[in-house]
């Protein structure tokens, strides 16, 4: 199989490069700027991506590769940073600007120099609109190399020693506003690696299960299954490697979406003949969250009381020597970045928070090398339902976080039937899918109201829904007037302890997506 290893040096696009990548159907690693020479060499790969940084080369600290990288005959094609630093290495002189440049530019491909001999340009028109982002830039390339192109403020915004296949620019052509970007990073992976583009869902399945039967031979695995989209794809992936050596965990705490549980044991238990244990442990997670109303105090006990649910059903199945998990690629990246340990991964992502009888089963992650949108394509290809498979994400600690206040099964309650009246209106209309997440929050106040003439005093809901597309940044849905009209006055006619909706119209940030 082709693959791709991308250096990161720090740029919040390194991870839409390997998407860009990806979605060439060509196998794409990212590998921290840190790693030794031997790591980023690693699998013996058809080209090296140097990904943009917001460091100057000429910083104190600035990150470094091994320059002898650019002796080992793999093309490379360095971008922003990438470009400037590969410049330096190779002896190249780069001017270093006191303003950053910023937006769109217009890009000229040289004319002297004749672009059929360029595999990078192949295609591509004499102007075209790119992105700039970047301070330094390229004032005298390294001996052998030529330019490319230039802007009207970069004289140097594509380089190339065509020879070595070492290709240079100073623009991203993996951003959206890069008109170009798509097909020149595709010139790269198949006129100059000469990739295959031969990565597809169903190669993705016959690796891993032959990588899954290899790994766990004839042991038991246990999975936590929540009914979200990762650790259902992942359940149905290993079921299809190993049959009935893996037991799926369901953990019903009460704090789940109307008729998830029904659901998913109809699913795993009918549609996939998965061995799978439903534990009720409602009513334990309701008494442990009695009285609490701060939301990190919810997580942390929802977090303690499943990993003991979890723990003890899996101790009743007996002779279990894994633990799979629906770990997904940007986990791990998070996790091994230039830009450091990521913050702690959600808890059940984290071997460390299980009690110590468990700590020795060793891990299965089939998704740990898929973005979610992968996730979603090998999970329709597994036959898993389209509708869970597309659904929006759910928090782990559930309805708890959307309870605002204390939580208790009649709040629990009103808030799944309205929430069910609500994606459901949306569905109706067409809106769901064109909405990245929507989600009902009941709040934690009352409000005076009028029903057949009688003066009520009942609960406030609110609605959200958002699109984004990497969910650090969010926009709230103009949902029509109409559909939120239908959707307040099923909510306020139906579900008993309801007698007004609003709507949050707030982006992230400066909210955030979840109100707790």
């Amino acid at each position: 199989m082709d693959r791709i290893n991308i250096i990161d040096f720090g740029s919040q696009y390194t991870q839409l490069i390997a998407r860009k990548v990806r979605e060439q159907k060509v196998y794409c690693q990212i590998v921290p700027c840190t790693a030794a020479k031997k790591k980023i060499l690693e699998g013996d790969p058809q080209g090296l991506i140097l990904s943009g940084g917001p460091s100057s080369v000429y910083d104190k600290n600035a990150p470094r590769i091994d320059p002898e990288i650019f002796d080992s005959g793999i093309p490379i094609l360095g971008i922003c940073y990438g470009m400037q630093l590969t410049s330096l290495l190779l002896g190249g002189k780069i001017h270093r600007s006191r303003e950053r440049e910023y937006g769109q530019a217009k890009l000229r491909l040289n004319s002297k120099f004749k672009i059929q001999n360029s595999k990078l340009f192949r295609g591509i028109p004499e102007e075209s609109q790119v992105w700039m982002s970047h301070g330094d830039s390229v004032q005298a390339p390294p001996k052998g190399f030529v330019t490319l192109a230039s802007t009207a403020n970069c004289r140097i915004a594509a380089m190339a020693d065509v020879r070595r296949n070492i290709y240079g620019l100073q623009f991203h052509p993996e951003v959206n506003h890069t008109d170009q970007g798509q097909k020149i990073i595709a010139n790269f992976l198949f006129r100059v690696c000469r990739c295959k583009g031969d990565w597809t869902m169903d190669s993705i399945i016959e690796q891993s299960v032959n990588d899954i039967r290899q790994k766990a031979g004839r042991s038991k695995i246990v999975l936590g299954l929540s009914g979200g989209v990762d650790s259902s794809v992942a359940a149905v992936l290993i079921s299809k490697a190993v049959g009935k050596q893996l037991h799926c965990i369901f953990v019903d705490n009460g704090l789940l979406r109307l008729n998830e549980r029904a659901e998913v044991e109809r699913v795993f238990k009918k549609q996939f003949k998965i061995p799978l244990v439903t534990v009720d442990a409602a009513a334990r997670f309701y008494q442990k969250l009695k009285g609490v109303d701060y939301p990190e105090q919810k997580r942390k006990i929802i977090g303690k009381e499943f990993i003991e649910v979890f723990a003890g059903a899996a101790k009743k199945i007996g002779g279990v020597g894994f633990l799979a998990q629906g770990t997904i690629y940007p986990d791990v990246i998070e996790s091994v970045s230039f830009k450091g340990p990521s913050a702690t991964i959600k808890s059940h992502h984290n071997v460390g928070g299980l009690p110590r009888n468990m700590r020795k089963l060793q891990l299965v992650e089939p998704l740990r090398e898929l973005f979610k949108d992968e996730v979603r394509q090998l999970g329709l290809s597994l036959g898993l339902p389209k509708e869970m498979v597309m659904r929006h994400p759910f928090p782990g600690p559930g309805l708890a976080v959307r309870v605002l206040g204390e939580v208790t099964r009649e709040r629990c309650d009103i808030l799944r039937a309205a929430d069910k009246i609500f994606i459901d209106e949306l569905r109706a209309a067409g809106w769901y899918p064109r909405t990245s997440q929507a989600f009902a929050v009941l709040l934690p106040v009352k409000a005076v109201g009028v029903m057949g003439d009688e003066r009520t005093y009942q609960n406030v809901l609110a609605l959200r829904a958002v699109n984004t597309t990497d969910f650090m940044t969010a926009e709230w849905t103009r949902l029509p007037e109409g559909l939120l009209a239908r959707v307040s006055s099923r909510i306020v006619n139906q579900v008993k302890g309801i007698n007004r909706v609003v709507y949050d119209i707030s982006n992230k940030p400066p909210a955030t997506i979840e109100w707790e």
